[in-house]
C-alpha cells in the first residue's frame, strides 16, 4: 500500500499535475464575495437578476481574458440589433473571434459610435 502511495505522490504532486496551494480559487471567490455582500441590498427580483447577468457577463470577460469595460461596451453597441438572431448572439459570444478582435486590445470609443459602428458579418 505504501508503494502504491509513493507512486501517486511521485506521479502528481512532484510532476506540478496538482497545486499545493488553492489561491487560484481563492481569488475567483473573492469577486463573488464582494457581490455578495452587495447583492444584498437588491429591492427586487428583477433587480437581483440583472445584476447576476452584469455578473457572469464580467466574470466570462475575464475568464476569456477580454478588457471589460470593452466587451461591455461592443455588447451594448451591437447587441440591439442582433439579439433576435442565432448568429448575432453567437457573434457576440466572448469566444468568438469577431469579439476576440474587437476587445483584446484597446479600442478608441470615441470613434466606436452607434452611428459609425458597422455590420456583423454574419
Amino acid at each position: 500500500m505504501q508503494e502504491i502511495i509513493r507512486n501517486c505522490w511521485a506521479t502528481t504532486c512532484l510532476t506540478g499535475n496538482v497545486l499545493i496551494s488553492n489561491n487560484r480559487a481563492k481569488c475567483k471567490a473573492k469577486s463573488y464575495e464582494t457581490g455578495r455582500k452587495n447583492f444584498l441590498f437588491h429591492n427586487s427580483v428583477n433587480g437581483a437578476k440583472s445584476s447576476a447577468i452584469i455578473y457572469s457577463l464580467v466574470e466570462t470577460a475575464k475568464a476569456n481574458h477580454l478588457n471589460i469595460y470593452q466587451y461591455l461596451y461592443t455588447l451594448l453597441l451591437y447587441m440591439p440589433d442582433y439579439k433576435n438572431e442565432p448568429a448575432g448572439v453567437e457573434a457576440m459570444m466572448p469566444w468568438s473571434d469577431f469579439i476576440k478582435e474587437r476587445c483584446s486590445g484597446v479600442m478608441d470609443t470615441k470613434t466606436e459610435t452607434p452611428e459609425n459602428r458597422g455590420q456583423l458579418s454574419i
